[in-house]
């Protein structure tokens, strides 16, 4: 007996390669380099169209949006629409809800209980009138009625039923089972006619119609298709790589430009900013304004001052002519308050209390 084989793997199947492989390969590169020549001025304007409609709309465009559309209907809204509101309730609730609800108090809920009174009246004489004489009257007429059906139903059972029974089981049904028998002859005849037409014209239609269509699908469109098909893919993703490449190549320029723009305009503003208008700042501030404004708040603690001298002067002489005018106030009387007391010491007594007035 053999030894036995161990167990080996069997070898890896290459990955079947596509047909328009080589195609593919050959279109690429060269689809991908122009792309990418259109697509970088494209993407760079794009991207510069980007920045300018973002800082616009910050700027410009909110801003003016705001102002223009939202501010004005808010203030329409507050100090037109909601007063104007407030004041048609106010007379809404004055001249048409207060009207009413008196309306319906003292009018139409009295009005509304005697109509019910004469309803519940007229409704029991209704119903002794239903119950006393309509429902013996209905109960003769549904006698009568009835007995009246009863010889009508006999007469049309054995006048009319029982002679159209006897029609239809010996003579109708025999008649229709003959044309229905030859109905089915009939529709199996014209069935095997028309059957033999749409062979005939199935087959004709295949051989001129379906079989050139088939060999055109299978021998022309479809390799044409899958041409047109790699074409269209590989433009497509030269597209999206040309895109992707030209974004880094402008994020890469917006960097450049605004290294130079940092270079050329923010350092130097900020370096004259930090080393010449600072200091500056701050001599003006230390020798100028400062100064200034304790010699501003001098002159107001001293106009405040004379001010104040003033006002106590005039106080002083207007005191000093009422003095002279009108003589010396007179100084507070004592007021003599009796105070109640009960009546055990009331016969021995009363008692004073002398207050000052102040």
């Amino acid at each position: 007996m053999d030894a036995p084989r161990k167990f080996e793997k069997p070898p890896a199947r290459p990955s079947p390669q596509s047909p328009e492989g080589c195609l593919a390969v050959a279109i690429r590169v060269p689809v991908r380099i122009v792309v990418l020549v259109l697509v970088v001025p494209v993407r760079l304007v794009w991207d510069g169209l980007v920045v300018g409609g973002r800082f616009l709309y910050r700027t410009v465009l909110r801003p003016l949006a705001r102002a223009v559309f939202v501010w004005p209907w808010v203030a329409l809204w507050r100090y037109v629409v909601v007063p104007l509101a407030k004041a048609l309730g106010w007379l809404a609730n004055l001249f048409v809800v207060v009207p009413l609800v008196w309306l319906y108090r003292y009018v139409f809920t009295p009005v509304g209980h005697g109509l019910a009174w004469i309803a519940r009246r007229i409704g029991g004489g209704l119903a002794w009138l239903y119950a006393r004489v309509l429902t013996p009257v209905g109960h003769a007429c549904a006698w009568v009625v009835n007995g009246a059906a009863t010889g009508v139903a006999w007469l049309g059972r054995y006048l009319l039923v029982v002679p159209a029974g006897w029609l239809y089981a010996w003579v109708l049904t025999p008649v229709g089972h003959a044309i229905a028998w030859c109905g089915r002859g009939l529709l199996w005849l014209v069935r095997a006619i028309g059957t033999g037409i749409g062979v005939v014209l199935y087959w004709a239609a295949r051989i001129l119609l379906v079989l050139p269509a088939i060999a055109l699908w299978r021998w022309v469109l479809t390799p044409v298709g899958r041409v047109l098909a790699v074409v269209g893919r590989e433009v497509w993703d030269a597209l999206g790589h040309a895109w992707r490449i030209a974004g880094h190549i402008s994020l890469a320029v917006g960097r450049v430009l605004g290294t130079l723009f940092r270079w050329i305009f923010v350092e130097p503003v900020s370096w004259v900013y930090r080393t010449v208008l600072t200091p500056v700042g701050h001599v003006v501030r230390d020798l100028v304004l400062r100064p200034a404004a304790e010699a501003a708040r001098a002159v107001g603690r001293v106009t405040r001052q004379v001010l104040a001298a003033a006002r106590e002067s005039a106080r002083q002489a207007r005191a000093d002519f009422r003095r002279m005018v009108f003589g010396e106030p007179r100084q507070p009387e004592p007021v003599e308050l009796r105070e109640p007391m009960s009546d055990d010491t009331r016969t021995l007594g009363r008692s004073t209390t002398v207050l000052t007035k102040d």
